[in-house]
Parts: C-alpha cells; structure tokens; sequence
C-alpha cells in the first residue's frame, strides 16, 4: 500500500509540473541577451578591432579594418575582417596561425563602432524629456538610453515601455518595466540594447 502511495504522489507531482509548464508558454517574444550577443555584429570599415592571441603579446595588435575590409595580422599577413563576425574573423586567424603556433587562442573584440554610423544607433522616443538618437556604445542599456534623453516625463506610463528590434524579416517589441527600473531598482527588464533598436514611452490615458 505504501508503495502505491508513492507511485501516486510521484505521478501528481509530475502532472502538475507538466501543468504549469503549458500554462507558462505564452506567443509572445522571449529576450534573449546572450542570443543577441554583439558577437552577431558584422565588422564595417573603419571599425577598430583588437586582436589579441594568449601568450603572444608581439601578435596582439590593435588595427582598424582598411577600406579593402581588411586588417594586417603579425606573421600571418592580411585577413579579411568586412562583412564578417568578430567569431568569424577569430577563428580564420586562429586556423592561420596553426602554422607557426601550436594550438593557438585567439580573441578579437570589436572597440570601436566607426562603420554604419546611421544604424549603429539607439532611439528614445515618447514621453521622456528629449527625445534622441544616440550612438549605439557596447554595454548600453535601456536605462542608459532613457537617462540620455533627459529620463521620463511626468505624463508617462513607464511600465508600458517598449523596446522595439528589428530583424531581417520582422520587428519583434519587448516589454520593459522602466517605473520599477527607475524606482525600485528591479533590474529584470533592464534589457541590453542593440544598434537599430527604438525604446518608446507612452503617455498616462487621462
């Protein structure tokens, strides 16, 4: 008998888990951070990137990519940055440099946004004080957006804040709780923002 008790306990508890997983599914989009990553950035000309190769200092250099989309690399010569991911560009200088170093690990971090300076760009839009379109830095977020506009107005509903982001084929919009930002510290919807991306504040209905 006690063990088909337990077998009956260990069923319900599986069923309710299976319950609450069908009513927590929603159509709506999920933010993703790390799916957004800025390692899906795509290099531009005149963006300065810095390479840097462990335990070998004298190939670790800083260049900008030339007009040809390329950057010059010690001891492996000219790589083709343009059109490619920082990955991309790390993994054809690790592959080149197999040659000359025993397994080498390479890393190559973009520094500086110089390319596409139109669309590598945030706006704030709606109730907040001035609305702008700011340079987009690695690291912003929709707090930083929204106190580079000068914060919130009085007339705005913060917690119906949006951040819209475009893809290749549709503009999904993420819901951001900036009044529980801005007043309560809770930090959950404080999303990473990404170049091209629109954050708007609505006004109160009155």
């Amino acid at each position: 008998m006690k063990i088909y008790q337990a077998l009956l306990a260990v069923l319900f508890t599986l069923v309710l888990a299976a319950c609450a997983t069908t009513q927590g599914s929603t159509d709506a989009p999920v933010f993703n951070p790390d799916a957004q990553a800025m390692t899906q950035y795509h290099i531009g000309v005149d963006d300065l990137l810095e390479v840097s190769v462990w335990n070998n200092p004298d190939l670790s250099v800083k260049v900008p990519v030339r007009p040809d989309g390329r950057i010059t690399v010690p001891l492996i010569g000219d790589v083709v940055a343009g059109g490619k991911t920082p990955d991309q560009v790390s993994a054809d200088i690790k592959e080149r440099l197999k040659s000359f170093i025993r397994d080498p690990q390479v890393a190559v971090i973009v520094t500086e946004l110089r390319s596409h300076e139109y669309l590598l760009r945030v706006r704030v839009t709606g109730a907040v004080r001035n609305p702008v379109s700011i340079p987009y830095h690695q690291g912003m977020t929709v707090l930083d957006a929204v106190l580079a506009a000068g914060g919130i107005t009085e007339f705005a509903a913060p917690d119906r804040t949006e951040l819209y982001r475009k893809t290749k084929s549709t503009t999904s919009s993420y819901a951001v709780q900036l009044g529980q930002i801005l007043q309560d510290g809770k930090l959950g919807t404080n999303y990473p923002v990404q170049p091209g991306d629109v954050i708007t504040v609505p006004q109160r209905s009155f």
